[in-house]
């Protein structure tokens, strides 16, 4: 009976060993798999991010950025990707012209002005390269402002245009608080420290001071535009009231220069059909750390890590 149980022991230590090393032969595997999808992701990043394709941006060609949804810091869309492709593209004797094709709502005012100034900039320190942009479904709010820098828009007739206009969005939740017997509790330093609270009613003040804020905002926009684009403006009543146009109805206000995509920019205005893409891509490996989560990308970068410097 000893020696049954003994053999027993023996029979389950051996297994659950057996186990213990597939397991860890599972996870050696996987972290293998893993290691090698970063390199590959990262090699990919390396040469979509320009560090490619050199001999053919020294030949004559037309640079093309693309500048896809919402305007905001960390979007694909922002000052600092927008204004290091248009640096990139400058940097090769081989481009004859740049367009920016763009195809966004608009966004954060900042992220606009650091574009408009950058495109303002870098148009006097290349004169021989002009900038146009290329307006696809909507080119609308700050996504103009951008587009305002160049030195020709174009459009489709039934492309979306303009909306030269600030908004600044918030909720109220005082009465939501009232009902279900909910009081708010803030203690601050500073007068207006508590401006716009969604928790706090809205005083006349806030109003008052909100309404400065977009309006000194909306005068800066409208400065930008008609500097940009000058005596082609035909001033309206309702140019600069944030309504957004159609490119047909954009062409009578002078707020585009002509129809067409950016095949025909390239072709016929630029006369260098051949077309390079100059946009500055999110890195692979960040995207693929935001699918997997923090928690988990952590683990793999450690693992990463350690096999490197090994």
């Amino acid at each position: 009976m000893q020696a049954e149980n003994s053999n027993q022991l023996i029979t389950n230590v051996m297994s659950e060993y057996v186990t213990e090393q597939r397991r860890k032969r599972r996870w050696t595997i996987f972290f293998k798999l893993t290691t090698l999808a970063i390199i590959i992701l990262i090699v990919i990043s390396f040469f979509s991010s320009g560090h490619a394709g050199k001999e053919l941006r020294e030949k004559p060609h037309t640079a093309v950025i693309k500048l896809n949804g919402v305007l905001m810091a960390g979007a694909p869309f922002d000052a600092d990707r927008t204004v290091g492709a248009i640096e990139q593209a400058y940097k090769y004797k081989g481009t004859k012209g740049i367009i920016l094709r763009i195809n966004s709502p608009g966004g954060s005012p900042v992220q606009a002005d650091y574009i408009y100034n950058a495109i303002m900039r870098l148009r006097k320190e290349h004169p021989k390269v002009p900038i146009y942009s290329v307006c696809s479904d909507i080119c609308a709010s700050g996504a103009y402002f951008v587009a305002s820098a160049t030195q020709k828009i174009y459009a489709n007739p039934a492309s979306l245009v303009g909306s030269i206009g600030v908004i600044m969005e918030g909720f109220g939740f005082t009465g939501t608080m009232q009902k279900l017997g909910v009081s708010r509790r803030v203690t601050i330093a500073g007068k207006y420290k508590d401006f716009m609270d969604p928790f706090s009613k809205q005083s006349s003040m806030d109003k008052r001071f909100a309404q400065s804020m977009v309006d000194n905002i909306h005068q800066q926009f409208i400065d930008a535009v008609e500097k940009g684009r000058g005596k082609r403006l035909h001033k309206t009543d309702d140019i600069f009231s944030g309504m957004a146009w159609t490119g047909q109805q954009a062409m009578k206000l002078g707020l585009i220069d002509g129809y067409g995509s950016t095949g025909d920019v390239a072709r016929d205005v630029l006369k260098e059909k051949k077309m390079l893409d100059y946009t500055i891509k999110p890195n692979p490996f960040q995207l693929f750390a935001n699918k997997v989560g923090a928690s988990f990308a952590n683990v793999v970068l450690s693992k990463f890590t350690s096999q490197v410097q090994a």
